[in-house]
């Protein structure tokens, strides 16, 4: 029986966090990509709707206010900063904070509202998709080869920790955005579905180079929530069925 994707995804995950929580301590920088799950501010500096910049986004954050992340608190890499031993974790990379030394603490490049599709987020206007989010870390390469050398700034790289979270705006806001999706009007679920992973095996094509570039410890974040839910609800889509 052929494995589905979702549960060889799940494996992955699976296999790839010993390897983080093992080598953590070993982290000297951290890169974040991703959508709202993982931004910690970049959308603050964009003209979008997607912003998390007011009330009460921040309530239970340290300064009390709120500071462009999609939590009344800590978010996914402020925990997995404090993890790795980080004094403060990296900085959105448009935040103009992100300078000198700040910079050899990495940088996030995610911004809400985005997916694997470039056509997911558009009602959100102006909002950094993962394609930009990947050039952005090339600048920021240059830039800290500009600050410490190119051997120094490739060791910094080299021995990062990487987070990459994206996918569930992909549905929620592109296919099931309805009235208003083209997508749910051009494809069948489970067309768009195949669809989606297609865009996202190229994604990951340029990810494996990123990969190949920084070292092993690219984490990439999935919805293992919604995947056991499927499964219980849906066990014919994973080839079983309720005895």
């Amino acid at each position: 029986m052929a494995v589905p994707a979702t549960v060889t995804m799940l494996l992955i995950v699976a296999a790839v966090l010993p390897i983080v929580v093992i080598r953590t301590a070993e982290a000297r920088a951290f890169f974040v990509f991703g959508d709202s799950l993982v931004d910690s501010g970049n959308n603050n500096y964009l003209a979008t709707t997607a912003r998390a910049d007011s009330p009460p986004y921040g309530v239970d954050y340290p300064t009390r206010r709120p500071t462009g992340r999609f939590s009344n608190g800590l978010n996914i890499p402020d925990l997995i900063s404090e993890r790795i031993g980080q004094s403060e974790p990296p900085l959105p990379y448009l935040s103009p904070e992100l300078t000198g030394r700040r910079l050899l603490n990495g940088a996030n490049f995610a911004s809400a509202g985005i997916g694997v599709l470039n056509d997911t987020g558009i009602q959100f206007i102006n909002i950094i998709r993962m394609y930009q989010q990947l050039a952005y870390f090339q600048a920021y390469q240059r830039r800290i080869r500009g600050l410490i050398g190119a051997a120094r700034a490739k060791r910094v790289v080299s021995g990062a920790l990487v987070l990459i979270t994206v996918g569930g705006n992909d549905f929620v806001n592109n296919y099931y955005l309805v009235p208003y999706s083209a997508r749910s009007r051009q494809l069948a679920l489970p067309d768009y579905v195949k669809y989606v992973i297609s865009e996202y095996k190229k994604l990951l094509k340029v990810l494996s180079e990123l990969n190949r570039e920084i070292g092993r410890d690219v984490f990439v974040g999935v919805n293992t929530a919604q995947m056991h839910n499927d499964f219980v609800t849906n066990p014919g889509a994973f080839g079983k069925k309720i005895v």
